[in-house]
Order: structure tokens, then sequence, then C-alpha cells
């Protein structure tokens, strides 16, 4: 029995299904393997992307920064007064930065160097200002202890075990009252004889020397790492520690002369920064511990390790960072908060980086 439709038509439903999965059965059907493809497309699209955003973001927003402040302060910025007073202001973070890079580069973390710094400026001030010792003998004196709080570093550390996170800081808080100790926590300003002086505010051959040592100690520290066996056993115990001490590494004694780089780098930075000024000043490198990090940490999103060329890099970037917000008149507060914003950046950038890869 039929039933005539509205136009007289009879209708069948088992006639509308079979049309229905007949016409359904015509249109293209995407196989599994194909999808699959797709998706392995599209991921590798997007791991190539953040693979280019932490390796080459930092260079862009180096150049956009240039080109910001280039533009704001045209007259100013871009002077060769300026760009020299960049490089000298940098100089002494340069020369700490370098020994930061070897430490991170096997994974430990010091957290005293600052203190360090502080230790060997008072170490210099005081012998040359109370016990009229000759200037070089108190800049050695200086960079023996700086190596002293290095080697009890790499004691606790390499030997006993310690975490250096933990470790670092308590060496650099005992570094400190070591420091307020010998200086009496006074400012000295008398009796810092003018060889000295010139450490922070004389040249070689026409360049500042503040820059010529910064420049030695970067390429010192290129040489070590890039180009030594001790560097390239420093990466392997960076990248696996077990693997490296089963090829036959010897560990602990990496790791002590890291900390002994580092402690030394410290001293030398407390010797120029109180050169510069001609002035030891209790804790005077204690502004240095966030943009050493920094530095170090934007230098690493390059190559996607931490190195030497990196590091300078970072150093550069903040020294320009730092100089346009002053010729901004922006005060020390503003800056202290963009230099803790640097490092957050860097450090998901150096995420970013090392996830795409």
């Amino acid at each position: 029995m039929s039933t005539e439709g509205t136009l007289g038509v009879q209708t069948h439903p088992e006639l509308n299904m079979a049309a229905e999965t007949k016409s359904s059965s015509s249109r293209p059907v995407e196989s599994p393997a194909r999808l699959d493809v797709d998706r392995l497309a599209l991921i590798r699209r997007r791991d190539h992307f953040k693979v280019l955003v932490g390796r080459f973001g930092v260079l862009i927003a180096f150049f956009c920064t240039v080109a910001v402040f280039s533009a704001l302060k045209p007259h100013e910025f871009l002077r060769y007064d300026n760009l020299r007073a960049i490089l000298i202001a940098a100089a002494p973070l340069a020369v700490i930065a370098v020994g930061l890079t070897v430490v991170l580069t096997m994974k430990e973390f010091d957290l005293s160097f600052s203190a360090v710094a502080g230790l060997a400026a008072a170490v210099a001030a005081t012998l040359m200002a109370n016990d009229g010792v000759v200037w070089w003998l108190a800049v050695i004196a200086a960079l023996l202890a700086g190596a002293a709080v290095g080697f009890v570093n790499s004691t606790i550390v390499a030997f006993a075990g310690v975490t250096s996170f933990i470790a670092t800081l308590a060496v650099g808080t005992v570094a400190t009252g070591v420091e307020y100790l010998i200086s009496g926590k006074q400012t000295i300003y008398q009796g810092i004889p003018t060889s000295f002086v010139k450490i922070g505010q004389g040249q070689i051959a026409g360049i500042d020397t503040p820059v010529v040592i910064a420049a030695i100690t970067l390429v010192l520290g290129y040489v070590l790492l890039e180009r030594s066996k001790s560097g390239r056993r420093m990466r392997a115990v960076g990248g696996n520690v077990e693997a490296a001490r089963l090829a036959g590494v010897r560990v602990r004694r990496l790791r002590s002369l890291g900390f002994v780089i580092v402690g030394v780098a410290a001293a030398g930075t407390g010797i120029i920064m109180s050169a510069t000024a001609a002035t030891y000043t209790p804790s005077i490198a204690a502004g240095l511990l966030l943009p050493a990090y920094a530095a170090v940490f934007l230098g690493s999103t390059l190559a996607g390790r931490f190195s030497i060329l990196g590091t300078g890099l970072g150093i550069i970037f903040l020294g320009i960072v730092q100089n346009g917000l002053i010729l901004l008149g922006l005060a020390d507060a503003w800056i202290n908060i963009v230099q803790g914003s640097i490092l957050a950046f860097a450090v998901l950038l150096s995420r970013i980086g090392a996830n795409g890869a």
C-alpha cells in the first residue's frame, strides 16, 4: 500500500536510505595515513617556529632596541662618547659573565661571585691604603683571595656533594662578612695610588683599559670552552655527568677548575670597579648578580647552549638597554624592573628553543 505525497510521488524509506548511503560513499574520505602526514607536518612547522623564536628572538630584540633608542635620542645615543661609555660600563660585567658561563656550561650555579668581587676590592684597597702595599701586589692578593673562595666553593660542591645553589649562597654570605671585617664596612678613597686607578681609567693603545681587560677575558674564555679539551669535557659534564664520568672525565677536577675561574673573574671585576671609581665601597658589586645571569642566559638562546660569543652579545644588549634607559631619564627602580624582565624573557626564549629543538 502506498501513500501519496504532496507532489503525488511515492516515497519509500528504504530507497531514501540507499540513496543517502550511495551519496555519502561517493564523497572523498581522507585515509588515516594522510591525516598522520598532515599532523606531522604541522608539528614540524610549529617546532621550527619555536627554534627560530628561541635562536633569533634575542637578535630581533637587540636590533629593535637599538632602533628605538636611536630614534628617541638620535643626537645622543649613537655618539662615539656614548658608545664608548657603554663598553666601559659593560667591562666589569663581561669579566664575571665569562666565569659564570664556564660554570653554567657544567650545569652548576654560583651565587657568591658578587660577594667575592666585593671581598677582592676590599683586600686590594685596604692593603694599598692602610698597609702601603704596592698596587700590583695588592692586585695579586685580591686575585688570590678570589681563587681561594672559588676553591672553597669547589670543595663543598665537587667533593662534599652539596648543591651548588645552596653552597655558593652560603659561601657568598661568609665572604661578605669577611669583606666587612677587613674594610670595617667603611668607604676607602684616600691612599689609593694613581697606578691602580689607571686599571679603571687608563688606556692601552688608545683603548680604555677595562675594555681591553674584558676583551682579553672573553678571548680566553672562548679558547677554553670552544678550542680546548677541558672545554669539551666541561660540555660533556653538562650534557650527561654520569656518561662523562664513565668515559674517564675527571668531573670533580673540572668542577673545581670552573669555580676557581669564577672566583678569579669575580676578583677581577671587583678590582676594575674600584679602580674605575678610584674608591672602594662596601658590596661594590652587589648589583651585578642579576645582570650577569641575564647576559649569560640571553646569549644561550642564540646557539642553544651557553657560549662565550653569546654571552658577549648578551652583555652588549644589557649595556645598551641600561644606557638607553638612563638617557631617557628613567629612575634606577625602572632599570631594575627592566633587567629582571629581560632575565625572565631570556629564560623563556631558552626554554622555547629547547622544546622546539
